[in-house]
């Protein structure tokens, strides 16, 4: 029986993280209450966002700061779902233009509400992005659209330069992870992406919920078959008592076998560490695959 690990059990020296300090992360936080903003980076209480924001790299989260589904992971809110914003897209492009960033990431929460999912908001937030910087590079961390590939197909045509879309954990942990979520939407989302040329498709998945390693090896090569190119394994960390336990702290050296491993499948590139996220360092990822 997989032992579960005690509420009180302090995180191992490898999960700590320093506190933000540097001028730029109070700057893009400055900007980001100017324009009231919503960012994964705070809505989803990434451990990375002083690391991240020090360094001028935000992810920005469209679409509302409520989710329509629950997942039992997550950390943003669900309920309380408003209309899009029509000025969103707009707003954002702006600010990237004055942040001047060569490379921007974009997010949504899950809008099942909507008619198109909010496939639509997504399209304008790229067509405005490329109006005022047309010279930054995109990266989309869409949703499944509750499989239907005509809309992702719709992000697709809109051609952002990658297409992610988060597998989150092994197929036998679906249902307890995301019961909302279906396996074979999230693989179909990514082989839908890599159909199309010239767009980089990537994905996620987090470790510490109880997978096996035979597990996560048969998620990496589904991943690979469904034309996969980048992948990010991170630690699960609970954000609060009402969400799943955590039930293994990940060694580093265990992360770095599945980087190997992943590499070897056929992944162009596989980062791995406990703190390691989607958007973590989303650039370098990308440069790792000759994008920037």
């Amino acid at each position: 029986m997989t032992r579960i690990l005690k509420k009180t059990q302090r995180l191992p020296e490898w999960l700590k993280t320093p506190l933000p300090k540097n001028k730029e992360f109070f700057k893009l936080k400055s900007l980001v209450q100017k324009y009231n903003l919503n960012t994964v980076c705070e809505s989803a209480s990434c451990p990375n966002i002083g690391k991240c924001w020090d360094a001028g790299t935000l992810t920005f989260m469209i679409l509302g700061d409520s989710c329509s589904r629950a997942c039992q992971f997550c950390d943003v809110a669900t309920g309380n779902l408003n209309a899009p914003n029509p000025t969103e897209p707009q707003i954002i492009a702006e600010t990237l233009s004055k942040l001047n960033l060569r490379y921007a990431v974009i997010t949504s929460v899950d809008r099942d509400d909507l008619k198109d999912g909010g496939a639509g908001h997504w399209v304008e937030t790229i067509k405005r992005i490329r109006i005022k910087c047309p010279e930054i590079k995109i990266e989309t961390l869409i949703p499944d659209f509750q499989g239907n590939m005509d809309l992702v197909n719709q992000i697709c045509e809109a051609e952002p330069d990658v297409l992610a879309h988060n597998l989150e954990t092994v197929e036998s942990l679906q249902s307890k992870v995301r019961p909302q979520c279906r396996y074979t939407w999230s693989l179909d989302t990514l082989r839908t992406a890599a159909k199309k040329d010239n767009l980089i498709v990537k994905s996620g998945l987090m470790l510490g919920m109880g997978e096996k390693e035979e597990e996560v090896i048969r998620s990496m090569k589904d991943l690979v078959d469904s034309g996969c190119q980048i992948l990010s394994l991170g630690q699960y960390l609970r954000p609060s008592p009402r969400h799943l336990e955590v039930v293994e702290f990940v060694h580093p050296d265990r992360f770095l076998k599945y980087k190997k491993t992943g590499e070897s499948l056929g992944l162009a590139h596989v980062e791995a560490g406990p703190l390691v996220r989607s958007s973590y360092l989303a650039d370098q990822q990308a440069r790792a695959v000759g994008l920037v």
